[in-house]
């Protein structure tokens, strides 16, 4: 009898492994069940136009410096594994962190045929790479989600 509470209890595990650190388009994330408007709720946003309402009201600046230094490491990391955007590539970001700053799920959508086909498969799966070991550089006591369109670039 006891084993049939130690497989739940593997199984539960499993299950929550899975739903961490998760790259994909905001299409992808809605054809697996993945509830949008529960994401919202369940993070609170890092910044806020209402600083009522902010994760990091009082640290807005060290908020955004922090954001853009974690899209640079992303565009460094998409180089160093020879990604091309071929041009300026327009995305909008929908990053879900957990308290400890690691991403639980970053979504993105681009325009239809703003992206070839290949290269968003790779894209994918970098992100993915990228995501799993990076830590956002601030974090608080509760999971917070962070927003934004991004024009994406070849660096110079």
């Amino acid at each position: 009898m006891m084993k049939y509470p130690a497989i739940l209890l593997l199984l539960l595990s499993f299950s929550f492994v899975s739903q961490a650190q998760q790259a994909m388009s905001f299409t992808q994330a809605t054809d697996q069940g993945i509830n949008l408007q529960e994401l919202d709720s369940t993070y609170k946003s890092g910044i806020h136009s209402d600083a009522s309402k902010a994760v990091f009201a009082g640290q807005q600046d060290e908020y955004i410096q922090a954001y853009y230094s974690m899209l640079h490491e992303l565009s460094t990391y998409l180089n160093q594994n020879e990604f091309k955007w071929g041009g300026q590539t327009r995305c909008f970001n929908r990053i879900y962190f957990a308290e400890d700053g690691s991403i639980d799920y970053f979504l993105y959508n681009f325009k239809e045929g703003e992206i070839a086909e290949d290269r968003l498969t790779q894209f994918s799966t970098l992100l993915g790479q990228f995501i799993k070991d990076y830590k956002f550089a601030l974090s608080k006591d509760v999971k917070f989600a962070q927003c934004s369109p991004v024009n994406y670039r070849d660096p110079i």
